[in-house]
């Protein structure tokens, strides 16, 4: 197989902050981001609904699976977009929404994104960026549960851009 012929092999990132709706748009769009999935990740209920986590006691946060392309866009590009879409100081909330499920939170699939994830936090600290403490969870990838039809791409389906800060 030459250069050219070469399979591309995409890598997968997983975010939550806050609604899926909005993290989900904020990252589709990209480029090198080749498909993005919500779901729920992180709490112990198998197989849960929406309905299931808005009731706060699974333990699952909403989040959002990103499909890339580490050719085209890279790993630490990605962490840049999390940073600047959510407040990562405010704990199980993200504007008018309240609960954990709306966590700030970093699953990382392998050592080396565990090793960004903690390096980009480090740097966001230190920026001043924020004043209060960064309290984003970063911890391994969980099993992933594909959210209801119906919140997949939900902006490119309803209307609407962002339902964050």
């Amino acid at each position: 197989m030459t250069k050219t012929q070469e399979a591309t092999v995409t890598q997968l990132a997983t975010f939550g902050a806050g609604c899926f709706w909005g993290v989900e748009e904020a990252f589709r769009t990209l480029p090198g981001v080749i498909g993005t999935t919500v779901g729920y990740a992180g709490g112990h209920t198998k197989n849960p609904s929406y309905q299931d986590v808005c009731r706060h006691d699974t333990g699952h946060a909403e989040v959002t699976q990103v499909e890339y392309d580490p050719n085209q866009i890279s790993y630490e590009t990605l962490l840049e977009k999390f940073w600047s879409i959510h407040n990562p100081t405010t704990l199980n909330r993200q504007g008018p929404d309240v609960g954990s499920q709306y966590r700030s939170v970093i699953f990382t699939h392998n050592a080396e994104q565990q090793t960004a994830a903690e390096k980009s936090k480090g740097m966001m600290k230190k920026s001043g960026k924020f004043k209060n403490l960064i309290v984003t969870e970063i911890l391994p990838a969980p099993e992933f549960y594909r959210a209801e039809e119906c919140h997949q791409k939900y902006f490119l389906k309803n209307g609407g851009e962002s339902c964050h800060v």
